[in-house]
């Protein structure tokens, strides 16, 4: 498989769909062929590229919570409608019960928002791996199958975050950021048990990465806060 991969990203805020979109173009071998701002919309746009007689959509970046359906039930109405697709949950929704029911109808890969540029290139990457990986006219040895399953399974690497920081440690932090709208520094150090310095630098490695956004705060005499909002 040699051509780019056709990819609709599907999510109702416009910002979040925006940069999505964007983190798209800049993965190679990934061009955007359509975005949809919910569930309706990226239906309609699927069953017009299917019935185009030359398909360009390949795969889906959904989000979970749409206005006007939950991605689950796309997904389910693809299925109905004989959609062969390949779907990446792109979501903020991390409850046990979605996750599940993402893997039983075939959902490829799920990632949290929110992430940084590397993570989203990982998964794409991997996804990449997986379709380029087996001939699909032909059979595949089971060293092939599972060369392919592998490559579904990545992970945030350590060479993604800048020098001096951990996964484990992102990973503490983010399940912060995650419950919230926005933090200081100092809520996700009490929260996270780091020092509040450490604390600031993982925030600012997220700003740099375009995870999060970082605003000034005047809450009366004194220095002013600094508070992180997530931007997708």
């Amino acid at each position: 498989m040699t051509d780019a991969i056709g990819v609709l990203v599907v999510e109702d805020d416009e910002h979040t769909r925006e940069v999505n979109a964007r983190f798209v173009e800049r993965v190679p071998g990934f061009v955007l062929a359509a975005t949809a701002p919910d569930a309706n919309s990226a239906l309609r746009t699927l069953r017009a590229d299917r019935d185009s007689g030359h398909p360009e959509i390949s795969l889906v970046l959904l989000d979970m919570n749409l206005p006007d359906g939950h991605g689950l039930d796309v997904c389910r109405r693809l299925r109905a409608s004989a959609i062969d697709i390949d779907v990446i949950a792109v979501t903020a929704a991390s409850d046990v019960a979605t996750v599940r029911a993402a893997v039983s109808l075939g959902i490829v890969q799920y990632l949290i928002k929110p992430f940084t540029f590397a993570s989203f290139t990982e998964r794409l990457e991997g996804y990449r791996e997986f379709v380029t990986g087996v001939d699909a006219t032909g059979t595949a040895t089971q060293s092939e199958i599972d060369h392919a399953f592998a490559s579904l399974r990545r992970g945030s690497s350590a060479s993604a975050l800048a020098k001096g920081l951990s996964d484990e440690t992102m990973s503490r932090v983010l399940a912060v950021v995650r419950g919230e709208s926005e933090v200081s520094a100092t809520e996700v150090a009490a929260r996270a048990g780091l020092s509040r310095v450490s604390a600031r630098r993982y925030l600012e490695h997220l700003v740099d990465a375009g995870a999060l956004s970082r605003s000034t705060h005047q809450n009366g005499p004194g220095r002013p806060e600094i508070r992180y909002a997530r931007t997708r």
